[in-house]
């Protein structure tokens, strides 16, 4: 059973992973759309859908299958600080995934004020904390 619980953790973070970073791009060409146009009303439905589609319901499916994995198999060691590098990782990630859940809600309500610029700065947020994730987790340098 911990091959199949492992192995839909990885798929869950994938599909969570590759929503956080594909939202902010969207946000990106929304920004440059026209309030009330048609390409507006457009990015308000991807978005959408997949923030709650998809987004949302991954980084639930992480955490169980995480949690599950931690919890369940009785396999991690919490004296090594690596586990909790990437406990602290999940949670700001997740804290992430809040915040840009409250951007599409300026969205969503014609009240974004943020350039594009911005949207493109952030678009590499959940990248890095996969990269200290990952490494965190593979090489366990500590």
């Amino acid at each position: 059973m911990y091959e199949w619980v492992k192995a839909l953790h990885v798929i869950s973070v994938i599909a969570w992973m590759a929503g956080m970073m594909y939202l902010p791009r969207l946000f990106v060409y929304h920004a440059q759309s026209a309030v009330g146009s048609e390409k507006s009303e457009t990015f308000k439905v991807m978005e959408r859908k997949l923030y709650r589609g998809i987004i949302t319901p991954a980084m639930i499916a992480t955490w169980i299958f995480g949690l599950w994995l931690a919890f369940g198999f009785g396999i991690v060691d919490f004296s090594m600080g690596w586990m909790w590098l990437k406990a602290a990782m999940v949670l700001i990630l997740s804290g992430v995934h809040g915040w840009y859940g409250g951007l599409l809600r300026k969205f969503q309500n014609d009240q974004n004020s943020r350039p594009h610029t911005f949207y493109r700065a952030i678009n590499e947020i959940p990248f890095v904390i996969a990269v200290v994730i990952v490494i965190a987790v593979i090489v366990k340098p500590f």
